[in-house]
């Protein structure tokens, strides 16, 4: 046997750096639910698992230019590897420990430490601290490598919003890192900061139930429950790709942002096998009875008083008229989130009836006593496959909505319009499931004549085309071919096979710019701004819409994203996703006396997809600028939802700056209130 080289030790503690190759994961310990399922029997084993999180540094940084080696001040160094710092600090999220109530800095956990790599992380403890930073970075990252997966590029925060007077930051508005703080409040709440870019997580004593138990450890710690850290991290993503979805132009408006942060938790419970194997033997593969896979943070309902967990999506009966009369965000939110659940039940069924059939011997009815392991594994690999479909349709949908004012018949569309792109062959009966299972809670596009699959796609932008006459059409496709070649020389410049995203950031930022210039150069025809609702030409403009300084309506490209999505097939989507937006300030209250009436911003826009194959525009998804059916709408909530609904509680009102009136809409809509207990 060969000696080991004595030149080289096998770990090189100053450097961290290893002879070997890196890993692709960092195995992390943690709560597949939260800490009140470790201290029973019958979940204690199961509720602790182990997270595999991309093995940071998983990216590269430029290093500084050298003026005295001849480098331009503006010329990009040499690659250099980052590393996972104390904190942890990595990427994409930086855990900072502070408690303000106490004025206390935790000791940051070193996740390289090689003591804490040898046993996958911290053990779980309600009592560590650094245990808590270790928990809610892995339940974070899950959750982004997630996102990541389904739309195929690289997460993004919110670019910072800059007030007027303030010096323009030299990156444009860069957020490289989420902050997350695990003991931010001495309260029973967590939200997501869009000013601040940051996940606040509160600790509280658990209220005596009515018995005059207390949950066990008696204080609660929200960021050790998986569910809540998800939902949080998910409403942070959705923020980074849709800022206008935190408007409350409608009542579907939050609750999309709190129907789909808990999708996505809900969903992840289904990474987990052990737990997964646990409750599938429990239900006998049941999995519309009780379990804990439908539920949402058990610990926090309990603790603030109910009897289970904070919201359930088992045993939901649908109801129509729900949809119609409830205004609450989470209350409406859940309404969606059923659908998608039943959705995924049904699609599990399909795909584990074969399993069924064979155990009961074509009987159609199980013998009594335990499952045999082996069906356990096999429909617990179905129920892991069909929950990880589902989460990625969910999360892919977000690039066919419109940029401002979704209802959740748009993401209907959506989802369907998504699938249909990737999946064109649905043999398993996806699409149909999540159209039946919105249907029975009457939620559907009021613009569609069917709730057929060839009815909820989109048109495409052909279909939009014809339409028009024969000149129209013509003037509209010459404009938009000039607009695609601009796409094409955008993405040709910017083109990078392993930037940063600091350097993805500024690509974008830059291609905005460009598009921006190109639409105002090529588009100077009508037929444009009739299939994406935009207004372009003064002469076509309303007296309110915001205009720019050289007189013309004003328009933002809001994104410019290219995404390489691989479908299940292995097939590959490339597509760039541009989205645009508008703004009119209009009178909230026509009535009343001019010069006495607030004003507030009315929005409108398009998302284009392009093919990038081929560079022809596929879809046009609009909300028209000029629509006096939506203005009349907003004008209605806005008068009516301060007085009538929960409204006022969430918001501090009109006739506030736009960045201000919308600056911490989660705070007090997470927080535990009379009002909002009934959630």
């Amino acid at each position: 046997m060969m000696a080991p080289s004595q030149s080289a030790p096998p770990w090189d503690a100053r450097t961290r750096k290893s002879p070997g190759p890196r890993p692709a994961f960092r195995r992390l310990r943690g709560y597949a639910f939260d800490p009140s399922l470790s201290m029973q029997v019958e979940t204690a084993l199961v509720n602790e698992v182990v997270f595999k999180v991309a093995w940071e540094p998983i990216a590269t940084r430029r290093a500084v230019p050298d003026p005295t080696k001849g480098e331009a001040p503006d010329a990009m160094g040499p690659p250099v590897a980052t590393r996972l710092e104390r904190g942890p600090v990595g990427e994409y999220v930086e855990v900072v420990d502070f408690d303000p109530a106490s004025g206390c800095f935790y000791e940051p956990v070193d996740l390289d430490n090689p003591d804490i790599l040898a046993q996958d992380g911290l053990a779980p403890s309600e009592g560590n601290p650094q245990f808590h930073q270790q928990m809610t970075y892995a339940v974070a990252m899950t959750t982004i490598r997630n996102f990541e997966r389904a739309l195929g590029r690289p997460a993004l925060w919110a670019p910072r919003r800059w007030r007027k007077g303030q010096p323009p930051a030299m990156d444009d508005g860069f957020v490289p890192r989420l902050r997350i703080y695990p003991h931010a409040l001495r309260d029973a709440n967590a939200y997501y900061s869009p000013s601040k870019k940051a996940l606040l997580f509160g600790y509280f004593p658990a209220a005596p139930r009515e018995d005059g138990d207390l949950l066990p450890g008696g204080t609660v710690f929200t960021c050790l429950s998986h569910d809540i850290v998800a939902h949080e991290t998910t409403h942070a993503l959705l923020d980074g790709l849709h800022r206008r979805f935190i408007e409350p132009t409608h009542a579907d408006a939050l609750a999309f942002h709190e129907a789909f942060a808990d999708i996505v938790a809900l969903f992840q419970h289904f990474s987990f096998p052990d737990v997964l194997r646990h409750q599938i033997a429990k239900t006998r593969g049941d999995l519309s009875s009780e379990n804990l896979l439908g539920q949402l943070a058990q610990q926090f309902g309990q603790a603030i008083g109910n009897y289970g967990a904070l919201r359930t999506y088992i045993g939901r009966k649908p109801d129509p008229g729900q949809y119609q009369t409830e205004a609450e965000p989470h209350a409406r939110g859940a309404i969606l989130v059923a659908a998608i659940f039943e959705a995924f039940l049904s699609i599990y069924r399909t795909r584990v009836a074969d399993l069924f059939r064979i155990a009961s011997r074509g009987t159609g009815v199980m013998e009594a006593g335990a499952l045999h392991p082996d069906l356990v594994n096999r429909l617990a690999a179905e129920a892991s496959k069909s929950a990880q479909h589902v989460l990625n349709m969910c999360i892919r949908a977000l690039d066919y909505c419109p940029p401002v004012d979704i209802t959740f018949g748009d993401y209907l569309r959506a989802i369907i319009t998504a699938d249909s792109d990737l999946v064109p062959d649905d043999d398993m009966r996806y699409r149909i499931a999540i159209i039946e299972a919105f249907r029975r809670r009457g939620i559907y596009p009021r613009d569609v004549r069917t709730l057929s699959v060839d009815s909820l796609r989109w048109p495409l932008i052909r279909e939009q085309v014809g339409e028009a006459t024969s000149t129209q059409g013509a003037i509209l496709e010459e404009d938009i071919a000039g607009i695609a070649n601009t796409l094409r020389d955008i993405l040709r410049k910017t083109a990078d096979y392993s930037p940063t995203r600091a350097q993805l950031f500024a690509n974008l930022h830059s291609a905005r710019q460009e598009m921006h210039e190109a639409i105002q150069k090529e588009v100077t025809r009508g037929p444009f701004e009739k299939v994406t609702g935009l207004v372009l030409n003064s002469s076509s403009a309303p007296g309110d819409i915001t205009r720019g300084r050289d007189g013309r309506p004003a328009f933002e490209v809001h994104s410019v994203q290219p995404a390489q999505r691989i479908g299940p097939d292995g097939d590959s989507l490339n597509q760039a996703v541009v989205s645009i937006t508008q703004k009119r300030l209009v009178r909230l209250d026509l009535e009343a006396p001019n010069g006495e009436d607030a004003t507030f911003a009315f929005r409108g826009g398009c998302t284009l997809i392009f093919d990038l194959d081929t560079l022809n525009l596929r879809y046009c998804i609009r909300k028209p600028i000029a629509s006096a059916e939506r203005l009349d709408a907003q004008r209605r909530y806005r008068l009516e939802g301060d007085t009538t609904s929960l409204r006022a509680t969430y918001f501090a009102g009109v006739g506030l700056d736009e960045e201000e009136e919308y600056e911490e809409p989660f705070a007090l809509l997470h927080r535990d209130t009379e009002e909002t207990r009934g959630r």
